[in-house]
């Protein structure tokens, strides 16, 4: 599976540049310091949705049917992959409809609806919505279009992999928040592709770690999630999912986060670099402190969205 979801990385590139931005790496001093590493972030929060969800959404939307483009396509999300989504069907003239679960973010639910996609609300956990959502696609004959059980979407979130090698030599580590494993999957993909020794790292929320579980386990685990910062990451993830072999084969380290580190690394987003990062791009930074090996060489903590409301960042100040 890893060679060719390498070529549709590349694929994918090519197909989304006019569609996405090349976000900045920044070097950041303050983890470097506290590292022994030299740290880089990589800002998926100024992506043109807030999160690299948009990758993933505009190389599955732009590689669908016209058929398929007609029937209109429905997505389940906690958020960000609900915006992507509502923001590619706009760009590409496509109906969206998101599933999301009670409790998902209002500023996140606000933005889809801004986009012009219908907010249908369904269940308490992210795997309830994308059953119903599953089910209601297929009942009314449109595209499902998954937050990360697709390869298609794999490859597009993989594309920040390609932007990675062409603003940094030699990196050494990796570390990315997961939810469902697309974003770290496409990753690791390209990076081990090219440099078999890169190191990933994958963090997850201690309230929400169902892929951690899963990987130790040997297949996907329904285990329940409290609530947590990090709501991007937050949820289940389906028994099928493609990007658990990507998960368990290529992910090199796990590390789980609790709360209150979570909110600790929000602020210091906030205060020292000065970037306003969402929960599960928290995770990330939290994580780079907590590796069972120390870091060294060049290291890049991906800062996977910004996409936070004022209720929420205020319960984390």
């Amino acid at each position: 599976m890893t060679e060719n979801l390498v070529s549709q990385i590349a694929e994918a590139e090519a197909r989304i540049r006019p569609h996405v931005r090349e976000t900045p790496l920044v070097h950041s001093p303050a983890l470097s310091a506290a590292t022994g590493a030299e740290v880089w972030l990589k800002c998926e929060n100024l992506q043109v949705t807030g999160s690299f969800k948009v990758r993933g959404a505009m190389n599955r939307l732009m590689t669908l049917s016209e058929d398929d483009r007609r029937r209109g396509v429905t997505a389940a999300s906690s958020g960000n992959h609900g915006v992507a989504v509502a923001h590619a069907g706009r760009a590409l003239g496509i109906p969206v409809t998101v599933y999301v679960p009670e409790g998902a973010s209002p500023a996140k639910v606000a933005a889809m609806q801004r986009l012009g996609a219908v907010v249908m609300t369904y269940g308490t956990d992210g795997l309830d919505s994308e059953v119903e959502a599953r089910r209601s696609a297929e009942s009314e004959g449109r595209f499902y279009a998954s937050p990360y059980n697709d390869l298609a979407v794999v490859a597009g979130q993989g594309t920040l992999a390609i932007e990675l090698r062409r603003q940094l030599d030699d990196i050494s580590a990796v570390v990315v928040a997961v939810g469902g494993g697309g974003l770290i999957g496409g990753i690791a993909a390209d990076l081990k592709h090219h440099n078999a020794s890169t190191r990933i790292v994958g963090a997850q929320p201690a309230n929400s770690k169902v892929m951690i579980e899963s990987v130790r386990a040997g297949h996907v685990v329904n285990i329940p999630s409290l609530p947590t910062l990090s709501d991007g990451s937050a949820g289940g993830i389906e028994a099928d999912a493609v990007t658990f072999p990507l998960n368990r084969d290529l992910v090199d380290e796990w590390i789980e986060i609790p709360e209150d580190e979570i909110a600790r690394a929000m602020r210091f987003a906030i205060e020292v670099e000065h970037l306003l990062i969402e929960g599960s791009a928290a995770v990330a930074v939290a994580a780079a402190a907590r590796t069972q090996e120390p870091l060294s060489g060049r290291v890049v903590v991906v800062l996977c969205g910004g996409n936070i409301s004022a209720a929420r960042l205020r319960e984390a100040l």
